[in-house]
């Protein structure tokens, strides 16, 4: 193993997982949708691509990074950049060169009209989704797309000391998907069987790294956090010995999790260093600690890399320096993981700074810029002592303080409403069995029921008209005239298409708990905390910050008046209390289920003023519960518990006659279906197309007792699904779901697609519900 260099040796190194690609100002999605849309050739968006490289770069080379990671940016997604950095894209796409071009590149991601989009799924725990592997037994391996080298040579050719970043071998092949392909069955292939294939490979990648003259490159192996089967666990040592033969030096990288249990593994592979997540598992640095090799360094995972709350310095400044006084050098600082999850620049949030309390709350914050800064402090006090850092302390301790002692953050009337819930308030006036019953009659609904997730096409007209009136430029009265236009408009184009159930299209909505989170008391809002969800789509995350309450209806007048305007039904439209825990920035000075209820019992009040409307269906949104499932099955059975009561205490106080519907995309629900089943929605709506219905087999095993909407087709593309395509989706889930209990639908809302493809989309998919209702089948 080559010996640690002179830099190493003198003083403890800073460096970073992963920056934020998207750009302050999202000039990476406003140039990927220009590209789309034909308004910028493949060089301009490449220029724009290296151009946010380079301010990335350096940014962190500025706030006094040793190392800095590169191959971390990507047009879409990081594993689709490793599916083409090793040319393994699907062979029914028909791309038989490993390099892929761009247009490619992007057809995997997005489809095009002879095939579905690679599979989507959501990112260990995070709001994040990556585009899922596929293997077949016949997928081989090759080197492809030239793009990693190249950034690596950009970095070079600036000056930056670049660490070049590769997702592992394991956690690839363990993410990714076995396809059935020819007469082979898809049970049949276990995907570790390809790790030969896929060694040689890396192999290559890493010489190549070398002969660029790259030091250190991190190979991330977050799979390693997860309940792994022993067998994966078993191929780390031979696995790693391969790549360590003719590499730079391997910084191999885990986190979200505690990997103490593979600790002495870990320690024992021919790697240079380690890198463990000291914010999500800090217990877990005792045991790497213990006889840890003197040729390896530990890179300490501190700063906290998916939140935004300020660092506690002098607590992560005490950590470090137990780590230190037995690594002495060779101890490593860094977030604890990519800050691909937290927004780029606090200082851009000006308008926190107009009045005393919000700069009270900004001095609570970081995000990526300043968690570097955190980083670069913490390595300089861990290096040269507490005096050499005492201002940062200092202001960073009097931060902490006003947020604890802070009126804003605490409500006690919230929390003695919290307290007093009762297992009563939990549970629906009947079962589910009596209940469709009522409901049937109320709503007279035909066989295969048709409906939408929520939200029609956000036209930059409706965007413009919300701009103008968060701004002043448009008075109350005008901007409710301009949104009943809109949800009338929704209302009969869906009237038109045949749809049975009906929404209001949700055009007041700019996000779908950002707003909420704006009318709920203990939100705060940023102006450009922009954060990645999925390829060009970005989310701007709330702030929980305090106790939370709802002071007034929501969503009641938009709900009454499309009501009003149609005899068909109605859907009131809400986000769960899991999805807005989840998908904001979640105060970390309480337990999250605590929170969690407190959410809920706002959600609960919203409920009850819908139906008291006149409101028959309500959909309460839950897209994000299989998301926030700990990543240890040790952990699973408390989070359940609170999250299915979350749900059940907002939406259980309901008469039988109204129908609650809930929907879940882009995760895998196989091994929670007890505790969906549990949360007991009359219809849940989910996400299956791209993995062509798949994603049912579980739902027919468990035997799950309610009503299912399983995904016809997905909006995440711009391709529009036969008819054909469609009935034969539902034919497979014909198979497992009984014709009575089926409803049809898409997978997920439609605020991103254009007008023209939804129209077509929809008709298609009532055409088929017609079909099926004059056919044997009902």
């Amino acid at each position: 193993m080559p010996a640690l260099t002179n830099l190493e040796s003198m003083m403890s190194i800073a460096h970073n997982l992963g920056f934020p690609r998207i750009g302050a100002q999202r000039e990476l999605k406003k140039a990927v949708e220009a590209y789309w849309k034909g308004e910028l050739d493949e060089a301009g968006l490449r220029n724009i691509g290296q151009g946010l490289r380079k301010q990335n770069w350096l940014l962190q080379q500025q706030a006094g990074l040793n190392f800095i990671p590169v191959g971390d940016f990507s047009y879409y997604d990081q594993m689709l950049n490793t599916t083409a950095l090793l040319g393994a894209a699907p062979s029914r796409f028909g791309f038989t060169d490993g390099a892929l071009t761009l247009a490619e590149y992007f057809t995997l991601a997005r489809g095009d009209k002879n095939n579905f989009a690679l599979e989507m799924t959501k990112w260990f725990d995070t709001n994040y989704h990556y585009l899922v592997p596929e293997f077949l037994h016949t997928t081989q391996f090759k080197l492809g797309s030239e793009w990693l080298f190249e950034e690596v040579a950009e970095a070079q050719a600036l000056g930056i000391k670049a660490k070049p970043v590769l997702i592992g071998p394991l956690t690839y092949l363990y993410l990714g998907k076995e396809k059935q392909g020819g007469k082979e069955k898809q049970a049949d292939l276990n995907r570790l069987h390809l790790l030969p294939k896929l060694i040689p490979v890396y192999q290559q990648i890493l010489a190549r790294l070398k002969t660029q003259g790259v030091e250190w490159v991190q190979i991330d192996e977050p799979a390693l956090v997860l309940d792994l089967p022993q067998a994966w666990v078993d191929t780390l040592a031979s696995t790693y010995a391969a790549l360590s033969q003719d590499s730079p030096k391997i910084l191999l990288a885990t986190y979200f999790n505690s990997v103490e249990e593979h600790a002495e593994i870990l320690k024992a592979l021919p790697v240079a260093g380690l890198h463990i997540d000291l914010v999500r598992a800090p217990q877990q640095a005792e045991c790497f600690l213990r006889h840890f090799p003197e040729d390896k360094i530990l890179s300490a995972g501190i700063v906290d890399g998916r939140n935004i709350w300020r660092c506690n310095l002098a607590a992560a400044l005490q950590t470090l320096q137990t780590l230190r006084a037995t690594l002495g050098d060779r101890l490593w600082i860094a977030p604890s993981c990519s800050l691909l999850h937290v927004p780029v620049d606090l200082a851009q949030e000006t308008k926190l700074d107009q009045t005393i309390e919000n700069r009270m709350l900004k001095s609570w914050l970081a995000f990526a810029i300043q968690k570097l800064a955190e980083v670069a402090t913490l390595t300089q006090g861990v290096t040269l002592g507490k005096e050499a850092i005492a201002p940062q302390l200092a202001q960073a301790n009097a931060a902490l303080e006003s947020r604890v002692y802070s009126p804003k953050v605490h409500n006690q009337a919230v929390r003695q409403r919290a307290a007093a819930v009762t297992p009563l308030a939990e549970q629906r006036q009947s079962p589910f069995v009596e209940r469709i019953v009522t409901q049937q009659a109320r709503l007279k609904l035909p066989a295969f029921p048709t409906t939408t997730i929520g939200s029609f096409p956000q036209t930059a007209d409706i965007r413009t008209a919300r701009a103008d009136y968060k701004h002043g430029r448009m008075s109350t009265a005008q901007y409710h005239t301009k949104m009943r236009a809109e949800i009338e408009q929704v209302v009969r184009q869906q009237e038109a298409l045949g749809l049975d159930v009906l929404v209001h299209g949700e055009a007041e909505r700019n996000d779908m708990v950002e707003y909420f989170g704006e009318q709920l008391q203990g939100f705060a809002f940023t102006e450009h905390g922009w954060v990645q969800s999925y390829g060009s789509r970005c989310v701007k995350p709330p702030i929980i910050y305090g106790d939370v309450s709802r002071p007034h209806p929501m969503t009641v007048e938009w709900a009454q008046y499309a009501q009003s305007i149609t005899d068909k039904p109605m859907k009131g439209m809400l986000t769960g209390p899991i999805t807005i825990l989840q998908w904001s920035f979640v105060r970390n000075d309480i337990p999250r289920a605590e929170t969690a209820l407190q959410i809920a019992l706002a959600i609960r009040d919203e409920v009850h003023d819908l139906e008291r409307a006149g409101i028959a269906i309500i959909q309460i949104d839950e897209a994000a519960m299989r998301e926030g499932l700990p990543l240890k099955k040790i952990d699973w059975p408390f989070y359940l518990a609170w999250s299915v009561r979350a749900f059940k205490v907002c939406s259980a106080g309901v008469n039988n006659a109204t129908q609650i519907h809930t929907h879940m995309c882009y995760s895998e629900f196989n091994d929670i279906l007890p505790a969906i089943a549990a949360m007991d929605a009359d219809v849940i709506t989910i996400e299956t197309s791209r993995s062509d219905m798949e994603l049912l087999d579980a739902f027919h095993a468990f035997h799950y007792p309610n009503d299912i909407g399983p995904g016809v087709y997905d909006i995440h593309s711009p391709r529009v699904p036969s008819t054909e395509e469609m009935l034969r989706l539902i034919h497979k889930a014909l198979a497992v779901i009984p014709a009575q209990r089926l409803w049809i639908n898409p997978d997920c809302g439609l605020k991103t697609r254009g007008w023209p493809e939804v129209k077509t989309a929809l008709q298609n998919m009532v055409a088929v519900a017609r079909e099926l209702r004059s056919s044997a089948v009902v």
